[in-house]
């Protein structure tokens, strides 16, 4: 008596998974392009607010100030999606644009006033520099640092 095979003959090669190579490098180029822009829309939006509510102690706010945070801060939400691309954006990006000013900053203070004077505009170099003495640059890098590191693990656990 012969049994029919429980499963159906495997071809005999398998075939490889593409390379992930083009998706870290296009991830990384968008982390490093986006981050900044973001950075800097959410910085110079926030500096707008904090001048308009704190010169006039108005009831309401700027509302390009508001309309620019929120689209800094949609724009860094984008950073950390690109982490279902390639973990590569949100990690590069947070660590060029963030860590790094931030911990040099940390370190030498006079190194963050070297940093924002390579900023062209007064308005974007007082909304960033408010940024990186309070730590929220700091900060904001290691979210997107910290994003990208979770989508690397849960990749991994798939």
């Amino acid at each position: 008596m012969s049994y029919p095979a429980p499963y159906p003959a495997q071809p005999a090669t398998v075939s490889q998974p593409a390379s992930r190579a083009v998706a870290r490098v296009l991830s990384g180029l968008c982390g490093l392009v986006l981050t900044p822009v973001a950075i800097g829309v959410l910085a110079y939006g926030g500096y707008r607010q904090q001048t308009q509510v704190s010169a006039t102690f108005a009831e309401h706010g700027d509302g390009l100030g508001m309309t620019l945070m929120v689209v800094g801060a949609l724009l860094l939400v984008g950073v950390a999606v690109l982490g279902a691309w390639s973990s590569t954006g949100p990690i590069v990006g947070g660590l060029i644009w963030g860590v790094l000013p931030g911990v040099a900053t940390l370190v030498s203070p006079r190194t963050g006033i070297d940093l924002l004077r390579l900023l062209p505009a007064d308005e974007l170099a007082a909304g960033f520099g408010g940024w990186l003495v309070s730590g929220a640059l700091l900060g904001t890098g290691f979210l997107l640092v910290g994003a990208g590191l979770a989508t690397t693990l849960a990749r991994r656990r798939r």
